[in-house]
């Protein structure tokens, strides 16, 4: 085998002594990475005849696809078309309803949907299937909460494009037997052929009791997405700090509205989310892992690239001990961040 090395060849990374969770799996495997691309080894050793230019052991460690929160507060559009009875933490005085132009609205409050992605609606806001249809023609994901909506109107507004539930159980109707709401889209048979929902939740062991997030995970493991809900304070300790015009009380891994006890999002990072899920749920730790990297990607569109370790996908990766601590991140192939017992 010839080394390959040379200033016209990009050098290759083998990352050894690790578990990769591909195809749902945990396997005992290298990780090959070039280019800041995932890499297939047969392909390099038969076809191109190389070996690997650095070696990084990994101790054991699980190698599992970078994170993707597509919760943070203020990357995702979370209102101001959303319902006042289940507004939450969201300022009164902001919301909007949809008037006789109803996508116009939509501009005039954003400004610019340039880089959107999700936006967040009540469903039973009048014009709001239109608004729909216009965000989902052009690849923005539409997602139903903050909201009073019967399974009725929630299922017509999945009918129009809608594919995400923002924080499922919170800021909607409870589950009732007779009609569950926006929770009943979980097992719903009136939704579009080949249309699969998404709904996140918030995994902190604040905002869902563990009994609901068991209930969800059984009834519609697929789609389950881990969100943190995460408002500027996460990190940054106890005490007060700012949520846009609001003022937000840290205590512990809990965010209250200043003076009040409306949670204002969470703090809690995505590794103790995905944690508290596996314990909560008793799942495996694939699909732990898979509800914070695999479902949130493809909810995108984005599962060639992203929230997978296939050969081709994006070098984008988190290094966790058995307990699923996160001891580093790497994107496109380069540390990042590393935990600091791990730096010894």
């Amino acid at each position: 085998m010839r080394d390959g090395k040379g200033p016209s060849r990009a050098p290759v990374l083998q990352f050894t002594n690790c578990r990769i969770l591909r195809g749902r799996r945990l396997l005992r495997e290298d990780l090959w990475v070039r280019e800041g691309r995932i890499l297939d080894p047969e392909k390099l050793f038969f076809e191109e005849r190389l070996v690997a230019d650095q070696q990084r052991d990994c101790g054991g460690c699980i190698l599992a696809p970078g994170f993707i929160d597509v919760q943070i507060n203020g990357v995702h559009l979370e209102g101001p078309f959303i319902s006042r009875e289940k507004r939450g933490a969201h300022p009164e005085a902001y919301l909007r309803s949809f008037e006789a132009n109803a996508f116009h609205d939509v501009l005039a409050t954003y400004g610019s949907l340039d880089n959107v992605r999700i936006v967040t609606l009540a469903p039973e806001l009048g014009r709001s299937h239109e608004v729909i249809r216009a965000l989902t023609a052009r690849g923005i994901c539409v997602s139903l909460g903050h909201s009073v909506a019967d399974l009725q109107v929630a299922e017509e507004a999945v009918q129009s494009g809608a594919t995400f539930i923002t924080h499922l159980f919170n800021a909607m109707l409870p589950f009732h037997h007779r009609d569950p709401g926006i929770v009943g889209l979980l097992t719903s048979d009136r939704l579009p052929p080949g249309r699969h929902i998404f709904y996140g939740m918030i995994s902190d062991g604040m905002h869902t009791n563990p009994a609901a997030l068991r209930i969800a995970h059984r009834a519609h493991p697929q789609g389950l997405v881990l969100v943190t809900d995460a408002v500027p304070a996460l990190g940054l300790g106890n005490g007060r700090h700012t949520l846009g015009q609001q003022e937000v009380e840290v205590d512990g891994l809990t965010a209250y509205v200043a003076g009040t006890k409306t949670l204002s999002g969470s703090i809690a990072p995505m590794d103790v989310c995905v944690r508290h899920f596996l314990q909560a749920t008793g799942c495996s730790v694939e699909s732990a892992l898979e509800a914070a990297s695999l479902h949130p990607a493809q909810l995108l569109g984005l599962e060639k690239l992203k929230g997978t370790l296939d050969f081709g996908a994006d070098a984008d990766f988190v290094m966790l001990d058995d307990s699923l601590h996160v001891q580093a991140t790497y994107i496109s192939g380069e540390l990042v961040w590393q935990a600091e017992e791990a730096r010894q």
